[in-house]
């Protein structure tokens, strides 16, 4: 039977503890997609529940993106390769492009629209951020294992690699 102390280091074992967006030749992001990218990052590392089935953590994790796929690079905290696949973006791409509409919708209407019309579109951004997030799951399923919150933040940040060129 595990002790309480193994326990707290098996949950401090499967988490990232460091996340880069690697985008050599990326545009500049809009203040909007800056600022989501930033809160997804700061949200993930603070909390997240992230483990590969054949290797312990805590991980640090790269994201690399070409026009259809997302690259991930899974290190070790000494910076040693432990894991790489990656996710085609076919499936993906249709809530990727609406997501991207909405929220630029959403952003526009913070400026000119009444509450009730921001909340409409803020409750359509939700729940496409919602099924981004779970087929993000079911695409990982095997090879990564986490939580809602984490995929919720994963598909945040590949919709950030992804917001130029999505079509």
């Amino acid at each position: 039977m595990a002790s309480g102390d193994d326990m707290m280091s098996a949950g401090e074992a499967a988490r990232i503890v460091h996340i880069r967006l690697d985008q050599p030749d990326s545009p500049r992001l809009s203040p909007e997609a800056e600022h989501e990218r930033s809160i997804a990052i700061y949200d993930l590392i603070e909390q997240n529940s992230f483990s590969l089935p054949d290797a312990e953590g805590p991980y640090h994790l790269i994201l690399r993106s070409d026009m259809r796929h997302i690259h991930f690079d899974i290190r070790s905290v000494d910076d040693l390769p432990i894991a790489g696949f990656f996710l085609a973006m076919g499936p993906l791409r249709r809530i990727i492009r609406d997501y991207k509409m909405v929220c630029d919708s959403y952003y526009d209407a913070i400026r000119t629209k009444t509450p009730s019309q921001i909340q409409s579109i803020d409750m359509g951004r939700r729940s496409l951020h919602n099924e981004g997030s779970v087929l993000l799951r079911e695409r990982l399923e095997g090879k990564v294992i986490m939580d809602d919150n984490t995929s919720r933040r994963l598909f945040s940040l590949i919709c950030v690699l992804k917001s130029r060129g999505v079509t």
